[in-house]
């Protein structure tokens, strides 16, 4: 699959996003049709978006993948690629097809609109308001 330059992550997004490193799988088929299992990581994470890091290989902007974690998954679209500086691996900017498929995701999906900056730091709140 060919690299793909994109918009810096920063340019264009619409909502806040929190620091969230959680392990997820990815699935789906590269340019050539061949399918495709990889684990990698979040970096952050808002509605309706995450940033992944650790993926071996580059994702064409506009390919739609399959997100995994835990018993959950959902589809999204890729909206940029880049390689990290130095080393063999990529990052993606993904949005959801359909937002509401990530409330199974848990409390790090619907941070963004719980978290409250304290001293720099961000802080969340679960839903039934436990920290």
């Amino acid at each position: 699959m060919k690299p793909t330059k994109a918009a810096p992550p920063s340019e264009g997004r619409r909502r806040k996003r929190v620091k969230a490193v959680l392990p997820v799988r990815i699935s789906g088929n590269d340019a050539a049709g061949k399918s495709y299992s990889e684990i990698v990581h979040t970096l952050d994470v808002g509605a309706p978006g995450v940033r992944l890091g650790s993926l071996r290989q580059p994702l064409a902007v506009g390919s739609l993948i399959t997100l995994h974690y835990k018993q959950h998954k959902a589809q999204f679209r890729v909206v940029w690629s880049r390689p990290v500086s130095g080393s063999n691996e990529h990052q993606v900017g993904l949005e959801a097809l359909n937002p509401k498929d990530l409330a199974g995701f848990g409390a790090a999906w619907q941070a963004n609109a719980e978290a409250q900056p304290i001293q720099g730091v961000w802080h969340y709140t679960t839903p039934d308001g436990r920290s």
